[in-house]
């Protein structure tokens, strides 16, 4: 189950609600879809580091708006295993002006007794602090297949690309497949990231985290992202691409947000869009649906819960 940018969730309180239904519904629903896995694509707050909520831009402070992020996630604990990004709206002040983030003092390993089971490797925050934003968990579907779940922060600096592609090529991890998770990657035109106008050095956006990451890597076979958007516009906030690695190897790279649906980037937080990826059991197959649980829990609006473009319901073979 993918979760989309929560923030424009958490920083309004009358927003906050629905995050908590989004999370409440993946929670109901557990066994009955079988959800293994819970993604979410980072910035899981507006700003950091705020000490009261600035009007227009939202009514709640940082510490209100992570209090709201473990609310709602704290919805999936000890219930399924679920990895979170970091995006830039997680560091600095109110965007990545510097490193620092108060992620690290709410998503934490132990949390969540199913995430610290697949925890295997790790690495550090700017600080020199060890971080779940940087870390790689193992994971066995129902086929049997091995997956590694790679999380990276916002913009990795060159040390984390070194560090990952290092773990992931370790022999251990050979016959593994590699998925990584990462805030921000490619733009709605299905192009990977040169460059973002944030004031910090050593980052790496989408095409530097491809050359230096995914291209040399041979069981790398996906890239999940977030960060995009546009007012009102659901393709601004999508993307999805299959390309050819230096290997011959296919890698599938999907960008899925909804921040700024449901009103732009005041409204309500993205009318409540996830989206499935459902792993069929040849091994192969993936099929994509995108779904409303704010939607679907009125019959008034119930015929709204699915999006049904081609862009939004579709499948694809991993290799």
């Amino acid at each position: 189950m993918l979760l989309p940018d929560p923030q424009t969730y958490v920083k309004f309180e009358r927003n906050q609600g629905i995050f908590d239904l989004m999370t409440a519904w993946v929670s109901e629903h557990i066994d009955s879809l079988k959800i293994k896995m819970v993604l979410c694509t980072g910035d899981l707050v507006e700003q950091n580091n705020i000490l009261k909520g600035e009007g227009p831009n939202g009514n709640q402070s940082s510490i209100n708006q992570w209090r709201a992020i473990d609310r709602s996630i704290g919805r999936l604990d000890h219930k399924v295993q679920y990895i979170l990004a970091a995006g830039n709206h997680d560091f600095g002040y109110k965007s990545v002006e510097n490193r620092h983030t108060y992620y690290d003092q709410h998503i934490t390993a132990d949390r969540n007794s199913l995430n610290e089971k697949m925890l295997r490797e790790y690495f550090y925050n700017e600080a020199g602090m060890p971080t779940l934003a940087n870390a790689v968990f193992e994971f066995t579907d129902p086929n049997n297949i091995a997956y590694l779940f790679l999380n990276l922060e916002f913009a990795p600096r060159n040390e984390v690309l070194e560090w990952a592609a290092r773990i992931i090529n370790l022999p251990k991890y050979k016959n593994h497949r590699v998925v990584v998770l990462t805030h921000s990657y490619m733009n709605a035109r299905n192009e990977r990231i040169v460059k973002e106008n944030y004031p910090i050095t050593n980052a790496n956006y989408g095409q530097a985290i491809w050359e230096k990451l995914v291209n040399p890597s041979p069981n790398v076979v996906m890239v999940i992202a977030g960060h995009i958007g546009s007012p009102d516009n659901t393709k601004a906030h999508i993307a999805f691409k299959q390309d050819k690695k230096a290997d011959g190897k296919v890698v599938t790279q999907m960008v899925f947000n909804a921040q700024a649906l449901g009103g732009g980037w005041h409204g309500n937080g993205g009318d409540g869009w996830l989206r499935y990826l459902e792993f069929m059991p040849d091994g192969n197959t993936v099929k994509v649906e995108t779904f409303s649980p704010l939607f679907a829990i009125s019959p008034s609006t119930r015929n709204l819960a699915w999006r049904k473009s081609a862009d939004d319901e579709f499948e694809f073979k991993l290799k």
